[in-house]
Order: structure tokens, then C-alpha cells, then sequence
């Protein structure tokens, strides 16, 4: 398959559909699954570059793609610019580009200088996006994925101090580090959207190509990213309302799966297998509907 740079994508496509960083979930199964369906753009599940980078054990675990997962964005967490550019130049070959988590809200990440706890620390995003822009081809894009401000204000001094250091996009989860269930502030997206002048994407509460039409003419950002409503329906960027068959046909028929499910003997073995394997649970009233049950906030 042929490599396209984030910039001949954007070009193609000027409303993107992507696949969040979702933890145990968007590894090289999930994003084969979802690019089936409409989705343009996947991000890998957050990984720690200060592992990944001191170890080849955790880059064998961690990191796996093919010749079809494309495009593809890593997503690492950082504490500081060095580890974020070794971890870059070393997944450069292979993607069109990494993210730093500038949003994780769990705390032993925040504990650790990782994921939310950066936005109160600009210059070290800053230093990053620097040092890991010095390191890689211009083609190659290095992005923020982040979480809002109380006060909206540093929200956008520091999107704007990110662009000046040479960010390649950013995407908003609009949503402060201590909320969770809350309504998406979109006006919050717009406002960080004409604050700078890169693409912004928006994530929070898109289910459905519905929602991502509404944050298109509310806020006028380049694309959504979602996290649960993908779990819960694989497909919706192809205009599914629900899950259809053929996606969960599309899931369980690979080649090695199949040796694994024809010695399933019952319904309950093979749920089982899907909720301790996959993380996929199914409610046994919307398994009727053809629906994914998953309310995790697994995004980072």
C-alpha cells in the first residue's frame, strides 16, 4: 500500500475520520477492523517511550503494523523532549507521524509527568515537539493530543505556543483532566480552532457520523476522533447506527482466529473468550441488535 503523508491525506480527505489511542484496544486487530469502515486515520494505544525506547522487549509487545495499516500515528507518553524524539526516530520508518499525550487524566500517569499533567508545563511540550521536529523529516508529522484548561485562556496560549513550535495538527478533547462524564464543551473546540491556524481535530462524544457532522458545523475543525463510540460500533464512520453482522463477521474471521473459535464448544466459551482476549462484552439485550457493550473511558 501506498505511504501518504498526513499532508496528501488532509489533502484528499478534508474531513478526516480517525480512531482514538484507547488502552488495550487500538492495537493492529481493531485499527484493520475500523480502516474496513470508513475510518482515515488511527492512532496506536498510548505507549511509554521511556520503555519503549531502553527496551526491545516493549517495542516487540508494544508496536506492531503492516504494510496495510496505513496511516498510522503513535501516540507516546513523555515526560520529557528526549525520550519523546528517541521514541519518534524510532518508529519514523514505519508511520506518518507520533503524538505526545497531553491528555491522560489517571493519576499515577500525572504522577509520572505523562499525559495531563503537561498542560500546565507549555515549555515542555514545547521542548518536545522542538527536539522531536529537529530529528525527523518534514513529512512527518508530530502532534499533541489534550485536554482544556478551566480557564480557556491557557488552553489556547498554550496551543499557540505549540503551533509556534512547529506542531503538525493537535486534537481537543473538550473536557478539563478532572471531568469525565460532562458534556463536551464545543464551544471551548471552536474557540481553540480559531485560535490557531494548523488542523484541529475534535474528540468527546462522537458516536456517530451525526456527531461528527454537528462538531463539522459547530466548531469548523478538520475531523473527529472517537474512542467508545468505536467500541461500541466498529463501523459508525460508514454510516452505521448500529454494529452490523458483517463487521462482527469481518472481526472474528481471521486465520488465526479461526483455529481459536472452531474448538469454542458454546455461546458462553466464545463470549468469554471475546470479553477476556479482545475486551469485547456483550450485553446478551444488545447482542440482539447487533450492539458492542463497552462504557470504559479507556482514552488517553
Amino acid at each position: 500500500m501506498e505511504r501518504k503523508t498526513m499532508s496528501e491525506l488532509m489533502k484528499d480527505k478534508p474531513f478526516l475520520y480517525m480512531c482514538a489511542p484507547m488502552v488495550r484496544y487500538s492495537k493492529l486487530a481493531f485499527r484493520t477492523l475500523v480502516r474496513r469502515y470508513n475510518c482515515d486515520l488511527c492512532f496506536t494505544p498510548m505507549i511509554i517511550s521511556e520503555s519503549f525506547v531502553k527496551s526491545q522487549k516493549a517495542r516487540d509487545i508494544e508496536f506492531m503494523t503492516n504494510s496495510g495499516d496505513q496511516p498510522l500515528i503513535v501516540q507516546f507518553a513523555a515526560s520529557n523532549g528526549k525520550d519523546f524524539a528517541d521514541a519518534a526516530e524510532l518508529v519514523a520508518p514505519y508511520v506518518q507521524g507520533v503524538d505526545l499525550n497531553c491528555g491522560c487524566p489517571q493519576r499515577w500517569a500525572m504522577a509520572e509527568g505523562y499525559g495531563a499533567w503537561l498542560i500546565d508545563h507549555p515549555e515542555l511540550i514545547s521542548d518536545a515537539i522542538k527536539m522531536t521536529k529537529a530529528r525527523v523529516n518534514s513529512d512527518f508529522t508530530v502532534s499533541i493530543k489534550i485536554r482544556i484548561h478551566s480557564d480557556l485562556r491557557k488552553t489556547v496560549d498554550m496551543c499557540q505556543m505549540a503551533e509556534h513550535a512547529g506542531i503538525s495538527f493537535l486534537t481537543v478533547h473538550g473536557r478539563t483532566a478532572r471531568q469525565r462524564a460532562e458534556p463536551v464543551d464545543i464551544e471551548a473546540i471552536r474557540t481553540i480552532k480559531d485560535s490557531v491556524n494548523i488542523p484541529v481535530f475534535a474528540n468527546g462524544d462522537v458516536r456517530s457520523v451525526e456527531d461528527a457532522q454537528m462538531f463539522r458545523e459547530k466548531t469548523r475543525v478538520d475531523g473527529v476522533m472517537a474512542a467508545r463510540g468505536m467500541l461500541q460500533n466498529p463501523a459508525m464512520y460508514a454510516g452505521y447506527s448500529e454494529t452490523p453482522l458483517c463487521c462482527v463477521q469481518d472481526w472474528v474471521t481471521g486465520k488465526a482466529e479461526k483455529k481459536v473459535f472452531n474448538v469454542l464448544t458454546s455461546t458462553a466459551g466464545l463470549l468469554d473468550h471475546l470479553e477476556e482476549n479482545y475486551g469485547i462484552a456483550y450485553d446478551p439485550q444488545r447482542l440482539v441488535n447487533g450492539h458492542v457493550q463497552n462504557t470504559d473511558d479507556l482514552t488517553r
